[in-house]
């Protein structure tokens, strides 16, 4: 009965459209996502060029128009996993501390937006290396050494870790 009121009353006077991460906050974020997100942008570049040489039949336009896909929504991960961090978590004595944020998350957004208009190894791996530093920042700001090292899937980029320590 009140969904039905609101709605009614939506239609009347046209309320604003909201969405959010969620806004509770629950101080839970990680760049693991959005890291995760730009290696897959890199495997989806190199299984559509290896397309390139496959027959030009009706199977291999539906696999490089899925590959496309996956990677255009792989791309955009990235942006809405770095906005919310950049937005919801960096405050004031992390920006003072790390002024270049800003620039660094302006970047990734259009990195990401190239990554996703192109087919391109080397945009793809420059976002990658954006979001690595991107998380590199993240994790100083916890007071957590990261470490570079390959990741251990395809496409085998060199990729930022937290250094967690166990509990004693």
């Amino acid at each position: 009965m009140l969904h039905n009121l609101l709605a009614k009353m939506d239609t009347l006077v046209g309320f604003e459209e909201a969405s959010a991460h969620c806004d509770i906050p629950c101080k839970i974020y990680d760049p693991a996502t959005a890291q995760i997100a730009a290696l897959t942008v890199i495997r989806l570049v190199d299984l559509l060029e290896e397309l390139k040489s496959a027959p030009a039949d009706v199977n291999t336009m539906a696999k490089v128009s899925r590959l496309a896909k996956e990677k255009e929504a792989h791309g955009l991960i990235v942006k809405e996993e770095i906005r919310v961090i950049w937005g919801d978590y960096f405050k004031q004595p992390q920006i003072e501390r790390f002024p270049q944020i800003h620039e660094l998350t302006h970047n990734i957004m259009l990195a990401a937006s190239k990554a996703k208009q192109e087919i391109n190894r080397d945009d793809a791996v420059k976002l990658l290396e954006l979001v690595n530093q991107f998380a590199e920042i993240f994790w100083e700001t916890k007071g957590v050494s990261t470490f570079r090292a390959k990741c251990p899937y395809l496409p085998e980029e060199i990729t930022v870790y937290p250094q967690l320590t166990p509990e004693a």
